[in-house]
């Protein structure tokens, strides 16, 4: 890979503040919402007591943060390369390796393993797929060898619903997978959008994916597609008595809007569209919340 380093002029921060940046906070914000949600249909639509919440949200929070941290360490080489990621901490070399890999590691082995002590040994190892899933598979095995990285990914992506129905009930009912599966397929088209926005950054790191593996066209079907897939997976929290009629309404006026956008940059002669990045945030927020309002 030929490496283009790009001099950063900006002053360094502090350790602390570097290493708040390499766990990723807003990841972390995502991942303890994604699990409230499961938390909260685990416990037949009520909120348990806080104690479940404060401890499964403070060891899927330190797992989730230490995935972020190796993904950092490992992917330091390539951000460097990448104009939206050369600033990242690990690039400039404001921590030390070793150290950040320490604490990384120690941060989700312990985590884990206080979750299966203070939650449940079923909680523990689906966080324990979660981290394997995004630090293992998609960072070390597969973002720079396959197109399918984000799918592979995205399927780590989805783990904290299940998380948090598992931290209540001791199991994974339809529940849990119903959400796993929103989040699953929901996470294709808007990691898609956002690949073909940085394609050349990718592609000047050689990070093969599908934009720079397949092409633009290529990338704009999958993203038709995958939206398209989530038009009956949506509904089916009602089908399965998770909500009612209200969110069936919502869950197919949200998708239809969704699909629409997807279909209209398909058919655009656009190479990158943001709007359809933009509205699968929208859609994610209000799907979800409509999940939980109208829960049965």
């Amino acid at each position: 890979m030929t490496e283009q380093v790009l001099v950063q002029t900006r002053e360094r921060p502090s350790a602390l503040s570097a290493y708040i940046s390499t766990a990723k906070l807003g990841i972390v914000g995502l991942t303890l919402v994604a699990a409230l949600t499961g938390i909260y249909f685990g416990n037949h639509g009520i909120l348990p007591d806080w104690s479940v919440i404060f401890w499964t949200f403070l060891t899927l929070g330190l797992a989730t943060a230490g995935s972020c941290m190796i993904n950092n360490v490992y992917d330091r080489d390539i951000d460097r390369v990448m104009k939206r990621t050369s600033g990242r901490v690990m690039a400039l070399d404001v921590l030390p390796v070793k150290q950040v890999t320490t604490v990384a590691v120690l941060m989700c082995a312990g985590s884990v393993a206080m979750m299966a002590y203070v939650v449940n040994p079923l909680a523990a190892l689906t966080t324990a797929v979660g981290v394997i899933g995004y630090a293992v598979v998609y960072t070390m095995m597969t973002k720079r060898t396959t197109p399918w990285a984000n799918q592979l990914g995205g399927i780590a992506g989805a783990v904290p619903p299940m998380v948090g129905y598992a931290a209540v009930t001791g199991e994974l009912g339809a529940p849990a997978w119903i959400l796993f599966a929103i989040m699953v397929v929901w996470q294709q088209p808007h990691a898609l959008a956002l690949a073909l926005k940085y394609r050349e950054d990718y592609a000047r790191a050689n990070v093969p994916v599908i934009p720079v593996a397949c092409g633009v066209f290529a990338t704009k079907v999958r993203i038709a597609v995958y939206t398209a897939v989530l038009v009956p997976v949506a509904t089916l929290p009602y089908f399965f008595e998770m909500a009612g009629i209200y969110y069936l309404a919502t869950s197919i006026v949200l998708s239809a809007i969704f699909l629409f956008t997807a279909v209209r940059f398909l058919l655009s002669d656009r190479d990158c569209d943001m709007r359809v990045f933009a509205f699968s945030l929208i859609y994610f927020v209000l799907l979800f919340s409509a999940l939980v309002f109208d829960a049965v």
